[in-house]
């Protein structure tokens, strides 16, 4: 289980070092964001969801590229609040998605790099579809199943992922029409095993990590551990990676 209040602690404790460490993730939405340009009408749209906001790595880049009249932004804690400062037509629905009521008869319902929290993602597509007019489109970015699969395999620590089939299979039961769904790696490189774990801590996702506890020794051993991984680079220097495995959908409604 996954437990929403030590989610909120993590990311609330990473909120100004998130938006400079969270290369992927800003580059995991300008994808995403890339994909509805694609597969999207060009319209107004009039009533808008993200689900899981953070820093507004997405939201941004919404506002910047499409024309909308609101837009109803999403998560566990109100300090998030700060990073949109000079945005206007937003409403906040500050809290745990799955125990809040979605607004209705909405355009689009978004999310990026969020998804994977939910404890229970049949009842949030459920939620979506039910808020989403016909025609309305749901697209998102999670992780899937090799995500983070360094830190899986020395630790045993780890969010279970779920494999594009699953998702497919989950987004057809609820009732939606599938646009794209597909996956990729995206690894991230460092000069040392330390500066993998910072980067994990200064962007939240050690949430999961609430009983683990780093001594002395415990942290030789990762960074021993973690040398099977490296690779030289063009220097001849080892580079230690960190493996992300983003999946993006688009999805929309059909009645």
């Amino acid at each position: 289980m996954i437990d929403a209040s030590l989610v909120a602690q993590r990311f609330a404790q990473a909120g100004q070092s998130y938006s400079a460490q969270a290369v992927i993730q800003k580059k995991i939405s300008q994808q995403l964001i890339a994909y509805m340009q694609q597969y999207l009408p060009s319209k107004t749209w009039t009533r808008n969801l993200e689900v899981g906001c953070g820093s507004g790595n997405l939201s941004h880049q919404f506002m910047q590229h499409f024309q909308y009249e609101r837009l109803y932004l999403n998560d566990l804690y109100a300090d998030v609040q700060q990073h949109f400062t000079n945005a206007s037509k937003l409403e906040w629905l500050i809290g745990d998605i799955q125990q809040l009521d979605f607004p209705s008869q909405l355009d689009l319902v978004m999310s990026s790099s969020a998804l994977q929290w939910m404890t229970d993602l049949d009842q949030v597509f459920t939620q979506v579809y039910r808020a989403l007019q016909p025609q309305g489109y749901f697209c998102f970015s999670s992780f899937g199943i090799n995500n983070l699969k360094e830190i899986k395999q020395l630790t045993g620590r780890g969010l279970s992922y779920l494999s594009v089939d699953v998702l497919h299979k989950k987004l057809e039961a609820a009732g939606f029409e599938l646009l794209l769904l597909q996956d990729q790696i995206e690894p991230l490189y460092f000069d040392h095993p330390k500066q993998v774990l910072q980067h994990l801590k200064a962007t939240g996702v050690t949430a999961t990590a609430q009983q683990y506890r780093w001594s002395k020794q415990s942290l030789f051993d990762f960074y021993q551990q973690y040398t099977q991984f490296s690779r030289l680079n063009a220097q001849a220097q080892p580079q230690y990676p960190l493996s992300y495995h983003p999946i993006y959908c688009i999805a929309r409604r059909t009645s």
